[in-house]
């Protein structure tokens, strides 16, 4: 367990951090997100020891982070971070040698992970040449080329279309599920709804919600609920308790301000005829970010 605790950071007497804490479980995939410049990449970056900071600290499993433990730390920069003429392949294997692979087992390891990304056909190819959506998948096989046991992924869905969202994504899950704790910012809040089990969100330095992507969900949401039914809906409008959102024949979407208000609608319902469904509505993860960072 990666865990960060009161960490603050200030800049010229400009604080922009202030009392960051939460947790990166093993096993799981942590969603950090947040606008520009709320804080993400310096929390990140200090929790690598790329960056001091002015109080709090990080610890793996209960200890003071060492620098030989931060050895099994995977990195991924925002900026871009390889050698331009290096072949690709070769890149990676090196890379992986100076995480201790011997020369064979570093070669092994590279190219499988390139296959993986779908960089399989050009191992051989300068760096320089791949397009940016390349660029970004050799960036991710660099970061996880030593089987790291904690990721620290800043952006690593830029540049990437959605097939390779989707391939990225993929490996990301599996290296959780080996075990690794996961820590990935990013601006496509889609994405890290789909892919998350944790979400942290931080605005001007200070977190505003963390927890498990579900309880979040939980947490933030209204007593809204979706009815359809087999005939006209419009009567939901004068039921006490309730604000209608949406209506439409025998669709209605409301929120209710008690749960015996929601019951008494569905009663209704029932009694007037067939009820296709009724089911609470929870809000997605880009309502919840924008309802916390008011």
């Amino acid at each position: 367990m990666l865990t960060l605790s009161g960490i603050t950071k200030s800049y010229g007497g400009r604080r922009v951090l202030d009392d960051v804490s939460f947790d990166v479980a093993p096993g799981r995939l942590t969603g950090f997100v947040g606008g520009n410049g709320a804080g993400k990449t310096t929390t990140m970056r200090i929790a690598l020891g790329v960056l001091a900071a002015d109080g709090g600290e990080v610890r793996l499993d209960g200890a003071p982070l060492t620098a030989e433990q931060r050895r099994r730390f995977g990195y991924m920069p925002e900026e871009r971070g390889l050698y331009p003429k290096m072949k690709v392949g070769e890149h990676i294997a090196y890379l992986a040698r100076l995480h201790g692979y011997a020369k064979a087992d570093a070669a092994t390891a590279a190219n499988g992970l390139l296959e993986r990304l779908g960089l399989g056909e050009r191992l051989g190819d300068n760096v320089e040449t791949l397009s940016l959506g390349n660029q970004q998948r050799a960036q991710i096989a660099a970061a996880l080329v030593h089987d790291p046991e904690i990721l620290i992924l800043d952006e690593p869905f830029s540049w990437l279309d959605p097939l390779a969202v989707d391939v990225v994504a993929a490996v990301l899950q599996e290296r959780a599920a080996a075990g690794a704790a996961v820590l990935f910012s990013s601006h496509q809040l889609d994405v890290v709804e789909r892919l998350c089990d944790d979400l942290v969100i931080i605005a001007g330095g200070t977190i505003r919600a963390s927890g498990g992507r579900d309880q979040l969900r939980s947490e933030h949401s209204a007593r809204r609920f979706e009815l359809v039914s087999a005939g006209d809906a419009g009567w939901v409008r004068g039921e006490p308790g309730v604000t209608v959102i949406d209506l439409a024949g025998g669709y209605a979407l409301f929120d209710a301000d008690s749960d015996e208000a929601a019951q008494r609608v569905l009663q209704r319902a029932v009694a007037q005829g067939d009820v296709a469904s009724f089911a609470p509505q929870h809000p997605s993860l880009a309502q919840i970010f924008r309802e916390v960072i008011k």
